[in-house]
């Protein structure tokens, strides 16, 4: 028995449901904010959307790559190592059941669809299929690009979509990540009828997702063994990995790459982390600029990199820089840019699930210097004004709101009168009042 067959597809499709969301389209058409009555990560989907796209009219798919540029990044990246276990679990038991199975890449992008061919066919008429982007951003609220955007499993059904052509679809998704380093690798979709937001769908979605993590570790500890103890794997990608640099909320950088962590000191993470933001690469001026708030010589530069070299050489030369200008091989992801980017997006609880704090706090670069005054500002406005409650809360956390009076605040107007955790908000402005005086919040 395959192990797609329905058995309740639940509340989703039920007609109430899709009544209200046919009901919030119409809204929008007429040009009222969408009803309350969607559900809540539907309807907190829709604004974000709505910041993107100005209606449901102009969500579409586009595609990113042409065929020859979709085959060599499907190569590169880390999630190919793990398609075989995709296939075993999901895509091989979809092939006779109407659904399909889509993996995507950190951005929504979809790097592979398989399933039924009569399903492949329709779908096309939509632009869900390999290659495609379906980020909020482009697509509006789906369940690839909204399970990115929260990093949490999403069921989306039928009229909650926000692009009408998507609206004959369901589908649920469930976000991939990285063992290592913990970072968003990708998403993994089922997309079909009723049957795909059944609730064992979404059991089965995720079961095959930890697997798909676990054999992704696997492969990694045997790619960490020397050559005459490795296990003869065929057909596994030489790219195990996302190289990524890990700034936030640390005094030093803590890299990921060919397999290895290592700390940096804080000024090789200054320099590392300029040259990930700058792939067209920087000059030995340009760098003594932007990583030293004093003027430093171009020979001071030349030195230091020289040392970053050395300590990049345990990591097997994979990032090793080359010079002229200085510049990187490879892509080397940023935890500040990535909660940037999601920041830009709209997506402030998923920019907030990343921040562990200000970016490297003790860097007096100048460059630096502002990268964390634009993460921290643009995170905390997006918190105290479009943040719900929950987000608050886990802003509040971070060692910078410590003494943020506004949020404190802010915290203790939306919080329910009966609220229980509004006593600990109480007693940290008391606590503050104590400290800095009756008048600190004015």
């Amino acid at each position: 028995m395959s192990p797609f067959r329905p058995t309740s597809s639940g509340d989703l499709t039920s007609r109430v449901v899709q009544q209200r969301a046919v009901d919030a389209h119409s809204a929008l058409g007429r040009g009222d904010p969408p009803e309350g009555s969607l559900r809540r990560v539907v309807h907190d989907s829709w604004l974000r959307s709505l910041g993107h796209l100005t209606g449901p009219e102009r969500a579409g798919a586009r595609l990113s790559y042409t065929p020859d540029e979709l085959v060599a990044y499907r190569e590169s990246h880390p999630l190919a190592a793990v398609m075989p276990v995709i296939d075993r679990l999901l895509i091989q038991p979809s092939r006779d059941s109407g659904l399909l199975v889509a993996v995507g890449d950190e951005h929504g992008r979809l790097l592979w669809v398989h399933g039924d061919r009569a399903s492949l066919r329709r779908a096309e008429g939509m632009m869900f299929m390999e290659g495609a982007d379906w980020s909020e951003a482009t697509v509006g609220t789906s369940a690839p690009g909204t399970a990115l955007a929260l990093d949490s499993s999403v069921q989306i059904a039928g009229a909650e979509h926000f692009s009408p052509q998507a609206h004959p679809w369901s589908c649920t998704a469930v976000p991939l990540h990285d063992p290592d380093s913990g970072t968003v690798l990708g998403v993994v979709d089922i997309t079909g009828a009723s049957d795909a937001v059944a609730g064992h769908t979404l059991s089965l979605v995720q079961a095959s997702v930890a697997a798909a993590e676990a054999q992704l570790t696997i492969q990694r500890l045997r790619s960490r063994l020397s050559p005459s103890r490795r296990p003869a794997d065929r057909g596994v990608p030489q790219s195990l990995y996302r190289s990524s640099l890990q700034i936030l909320g640390t005094d030093y950088g803590l890299l990921h790459a060919g397999g290895r962590a290592s700390e940096l000191t804080l000024r090789h993470a200054e320099l590392l982390a300029l040259l990930a933001m700058h792939p067209e690469g920087l000059s030995a001026e340009q760098l003594a600029v932007m990583a030293y708030p004093e003027h430093a010589s171009v020979t001071t530069v030349r030195a230091e990199m020289l040392r970053l070299r050395k300590a990049l050489g345990q990591h097997g030369g994979a990032l090793m820089p080359a010079s002229r200008p200085y510049r990187l091989p490879q892509e080397l992801i940023l935890d500040a840019v990535q909660v940037l980017n999601h920041l830009h997006r709209g997506s402030h609880l998923l920019a907030l699930g990343i921040y562990k704090g200000q970016v490297l706090p003790r860097s007096q670069a100048p460059a630096i210097t502002r990268l964390r005054g634009e993460i921290s500002f643009l995170l905390r406005d997006a918190v105290l004004n479009d943040g719900g409650a929950e987000a608050l809360l886990q802003y509040l956390q971070l060692p910078e709101a410590e003494y943020d009076a506004d949020a404190w605040m802010t915290a203790l107007k939306v919080l329910p009168a009966r609220s229980p955790r509004r006593s600990a908000v109480v007693a940290h402005i008391e606590r503050l009042e104590r400290e800095l005086g009756s008048d600190w919040h004015r």
